[in-house]
Formats: structure tokens, sequence, C-alpha cells
């Protein structure tokens, strides 16, 4: 496991990273300063110890937001849900594509916002590794789950993937979050932790394909013959 604090002095938020689990997933804890709220963002894997850093800072876990509903991104949520009273978000579209959402769920769509304290998260529809994969945008932070990875992509192969719409989605970030945007992957698979979208356009060979049916063909059928992790930057 490895821990830090995304510092946001002028902000009403902090953002922890944890590694957890063998299929080395980030979870991450976002901190509301005034308020002591806590959202945890896919707790899987080693709950023991996401518990254990909510007790020593002395606050509570309120929000479950949810990437996407794949198990090793859900399966520490009743665990969670045992000591904490806390609300669980997801995407509708997500909702029903896992069919197994929980009754206390709150769903949402793109654009919504989550209020987490003083903290505003804007919840982004980002399909292509699910249906109802989502991003979180909190000020200039993009918790991306299985979406984007640092110098990659997520699958598109698993049930409910779709390379093309996720052409389009990786198209829409690229064109839309500006550039100083850091980025947070669902997984550690790469050379570095996290990164800027400026970074990830120079560097991220997903997101410069300008014709779809050649995004689609590297994405199903060249990536992962070659190239392995760590992902390292492929400039343009």
């Amino acid at each position: 496991m490895s821990d830090e604090i995304v510092s946001t002095s002028i902000e009403p938020f902090s953002i922890e990273v944890m590694e957890l689990g063998p299929m080395d997933n980030f979870i991450y804890l976002i901190y509301d300063h005034g308020s002591g709220r806590v959202a945890v963002v896919d707790p899987a894997w080693e709950v023991d110890k996401i518990l254990s850093r909510i007790n020593q800072k002395n606050v509570k876990i309120t929000d479950i937001l949810l990437t996407h509903s794949h198990h090793d991104h859900i399966n520490g949520v009743d665990e969670v849900l045992n000591h904490f009273d806390a609300k669980v978000h997801l995407l509708k579209a997500e909702a029903q594509f896992w069919g197994q959402a929980k009754e206390a769920s709150l769903l949402h769509y793109g654009g919504d916002c989550i209020k987490l304290g003083d903290t505003e998260i804007e919840v982004l529809h980002t399909p292509g590794h699910t249906p109802g994969s989502a991003c979180y945008h909190i000020g200039d932070h993009l918790i991306a789950g299985d979406t984007l990875f640092v110098f990659g992509c997520g699958r598109c192969d698993l049930a409910g993937g779709d390379a093309n719409q996720m052409f389009a989605t990786l198209r829409r970030i690229k064109d839309e979050l500006p550039t100083r945007t850091v980025l947070y992957p669902g997984h550690n698979y790469a050379v570095k932790s996290t990164s800027t979208i400026e970074e990830q356009i120079e560097g991220n060979p997903f997101m410069n394909f300008t014709e779809v049916e050649k995004f689609v063909h590297y994405r199903m059928h060249e990536h992962d013959k070659i190239r392995h992790s760590p992902y390292q930057a492929i400039l343009r």
C-alpha cells in the first residue's frame, strides 16, 4: 500500500491515494475540510486499511463513488456500508448494465453535481470500458477509474465494453477538459502514478487518433500485443 495527500491549499478539499489489492488498484479518499465528510472512490480489496486511515483522521465516510461496476472496483462496498451509513453513487446507465445496484444507491446522469460539504464533484459519463463508466471531476482533478490510465486506457473487450464509445469519450476529455487537469487513474499501470491531461495528449497513444476505425483496431487488436506495463509515454 502507498498513500499520499494531494495538497489543495486554496480549495476546500484534499485527495488521498491508496494503492490496494492484487491488481494495483488506486482507491481515492476525498476529504471535505469544512464538514469532515469523506467520499471514497471504488472501495475494494483491503478495506481494513481504508477504515484504519479514516479512524486515524477522525472523519467519517458519507459517500461511496463508483466509477464502474467491475468486481475489482466494488468488492469492498458492503464492508464500508457495514461501518458507515454512506450513500452509494453511480451512473444510471451503469446500474442498468450491472443489474445489481443497491436500493440505497443514488443514480446519476452525466453533468450531475455531487455536493460533499463545500466540495463540488461533477459526474462525467465516460462510456467505453463499460456503458455507464464515470469520471469524477473535482476542481482541477479527474478521478478516471478505468476510462483513462497514465499513458493508456481501459480495455474494451470485456462485457459492456465498446471501443467506438471509448474513442468518443477520450476525444471529449481531450477537447473539453483544461490541459492542467490532473489525472488519477484506477490502476497503477504506468511509470508514474499520476499525470496531467496535457502530458497525456503528448504521450498517450490513445489520445491522438483522429479516425475511429484506426483507434478501434489499435485498442482491440494491437495494443495488448505490443505494449506491456508499466506504460511509458509514446511521444508524437
